[in-house]
């Protein structure tokens, strides 16, 4: 099972379940757990191959076959364990995709949906980093990769936290579970094709930094299409908007969220 923690505030709270991106680990939540732990309890997962999960993915080494599906049943298998309620889930960078694909495997576990610099569709540039990215997978150190998608996601200056905690990250992966996780890649365009086609009516929160250039317009496309869906955007913030910007990232998730939960501790 995935290594897992929790911070549990009350047990008439609602929880907030925390996916975290490719690469990284659930201390990329670190500066959220304070303010929103008062109202909610909180779960946050390391995913397979991933921070404190990755001494225990034994049976993964002999899986060399990921797919979204069966990295998002990872999470369900904790959720099953906890015995989790209905709850809402965050999703920063990948970890939207498997937020939304939990969602349509699950739907009756979603209350509501926040995505933080979330992966709709892939333009131009990231299919062209796809494409580099699996032809030299097994080449070059894949550290090398992952620097250079990580500056090209995130290339600014103040960017730098962001991109710096993301490689940080990723330095504890090895290079055959890279690969694992790359090779996702190539079903990402069919299944957000499909997910942008599919609306769920799950009120979904979408937070996009305003320099995020690469995965912006296509949110602004979606936010028109689908229904109970709303969109922040947060000025001179780039991918990681929960690290960059995390006052404003904290107070508008925090608002969205209360307004969508079934207990409220704060106005008790």
């Amino acid at each position: 099972m995935l290594y897992y923690k929790t911070y549990e505030v009350s047990p008439d709270a609602d929880w907030v379940v925390f996916i975290h991106g490719a690469g990284g680990s659930s201390s990329i939540w670190f500066k959220q757990i304070r303010a929103f732990q008062s109202d909610f309890n909180l779960l946050l997962i390391d995913l397979r191959g991933h921070g404190k999960s990755a001494t225990r993915s034994v049976k993964n080494l002999w899986n060399d076959q990921y797919t979204f599906e069966k990295v998002t049943k990872d999470i369900i298998e904790v959720l099953d364990h906890i015995q989790l309620p209905p709850a809402h889930f965050m999703g920063v960078s990948l970890g939207t995709i498997l937020a939304r694909q939990l969602a349509e495997m699950e739907p009756r576990r979603v209350k509501s949906l926040v995505m933080a610099g979330a992966v709709t569709r892939l333009n131009f540039t990231s299919r062209l980093l796809v494409f580099l990215g699996n032809t030299f997978k097994s080449i070059l150190p894949y550290m090398w990769l992952y620097r250079l998608f990580a500056f090209v996601i995130m290339p600014r200056k103040g960017h730098a936290e962001g991109r710096n905690l993301f490689v940080r990250e990723a330095k504890r992966l090895c290079q055959k579970e890279f690969i694992r996780w790359f090779k996702l890649t190539k079903d990402v365009n069919p299944l957000l094709r499909y997910f942008k086609e599919k609306d769920l009516g799950i009120p979904t929160l979408y937070v996009m930094g305003e320099e995020d250039l690469m995965f912006l317009e296509p949110v602004k496309k979606i936010v028109k299409e689908h229904r109970r869906v709303v969109l922040h955007v947060i000025e001179k913030c780039g991918h990681v908007v929960n690290v960059e910007r995390p006052e404003e990232f904290n107070e508008v998730a925090l608002k969205f969220l209360l307004q969508h939960t079934d207990s409220r501790l704060s106005g008790a």
